[in-house]
């Protein structure tokens, strides 16, 4: 029984030495692939959490007017459209959009659309943010204007989606990662009326725009 027990002895050292180094292992797989991910890819997806992230809020579709704080402001957080759901993403990642969008407009006023629907003159810190319009001109200016194709592939994770929904109404989502089962699309976030959701809608409308835009510094 000794003989038996000497020889089981070295191979328990080894099994327990090879569980240690598993697991000290693991987790410094983890770091090399974190510390793999540009800075640019890093925030992308943060970005990405954040618009999953809120699929889980219920929102009721209002596009009211409605007077905000500046910097930082919100609607009340259970209303909100299209452009809410960006912005608010967009904020969890440490980014406001409606000081970003009004800075760059209170300096460069006449890049931007002036509908006469909107009387928008001068500047408006509480709905110049909101609008579709407005942030495909800020998106352009401010970060990458990629190209509108047909191709499922050239959508990823992290870019914005500008769409014409028909009779000239815009719309705007963000590409996450997941994928639908038939065709491979990336999902897209977005509210259409119901709430932030998480739909197969890529190529459901006329897309009109297509960009991709990182924090200032980045």
């Amino acid at each position: 029984m000794r003989i038996s027990s000497e020889r089981t002895w070295p191979r328990a050292v080894f099994a327990i030495l090879a569980a240690a180094i598993t697991l000290i292992a693991a987790p410094s797989a983890a770091q090399t692939q974190t510390a793999g991910l540009t800075p640019r890819q890093e925030f992308l997806k943060k970005l990405v959490a954040a618009a999953e992230e809120r699929t889980h809020h219920t929102v009721r579709y209002d596009p009211a007017y409605v007077r905000i704080p500046y910097p930082d402001g919100d609607v009340p957080e259970d209303t909100g459209v299209c452009t809410d759901e960006v912005i608010r993403s967009y904020r969890a990642v440490g980014i406001d959009l409606q000081k970003e969008v009004h800075e760059d407009m209170e300096k460069n006023f006449s890049a931007y659309p002036r509908q006469r629907r909107w009387l928008a003159s001068p500047p408006d810190t509480n709905i110049d943010h909101r609008r579709v319009p407005n942030l495909m001109v800020f998106f352009s200016r401010k970060g990458e204007s990629l190209a509108v194709t047909e191709n499922p592939a050239d959508y990823l994770p992290g870019d914005i989606v500008t769409w014409d929904l028909g009779g000239n109404v815009p719309h705007i989502g963000i590409v996450v990662d997941a994928k639908s089962a038939q065709g491979g699309r990336h999902l897209i976030v977005h509210n259409i009326g119901q709430g932030p959701r998480r739909e197969d809608v890529l190529f459901a409308w006329k897309i009109t725009g297509h960009y991709r835009y990182y924090r200032p510094a980045l």
